[in-house]
């Protein structure tokens, strides 16, 4: 088995900055892309930044030059720094992760989902 967990959210004036952490842990033998992805309420989840094992990053295009995703590969872990946040990036954020356990086919977890809340 293999679960994701994300830490991080929490309430933030605007133009206020968090760090969200998701840490992958369980069965697992290769870890691949990793992402992070966001639902406001009343909105479809939308892709805020997904990075592959070699670095390669790719953000929303609204999101460029304020977010920032990074990983640690040794420790299963994804980051995602969120600067100059502003009310409108108020939602659940998700951690997504694709992994292999070593036999079977490679497979898409979720996280549990962490709130972050931008308001004065």
């Amino acid at each position: 088995q293999v679960q994701l967990v994300e830490s991080g959210g929490g309430l933030v004036q605007p133009g206020g900055s968090l760090r969200l952490s998701c840490a992958a842990s369980g069965s697992i033998f290769r870890t691949g892309g990793m992402g992070w992805y966001r639902q406001a309420r009343g909105k479809q989840r939308e892709l805020v930044a997904i990075i592959i094992g070699g670095g390669v990053t790719n953000y929303a295009d609204s999101l460029k030059g304020r977010f920032t995703i990074s990983r640690d590969n040794a420790k299963n872990t994804v980051y995602l720094q969120m600067n100059s946040l502003q009310p409108e990036d108020t939602a659940v954020y998700y951690c997504n992760a694709n992994i292999w356990d070593g036999s079977g086919p490679w497979r898409s977890y979720w996280g549990q989902g962490t709130q972050v809340t931008v308001s004065s």
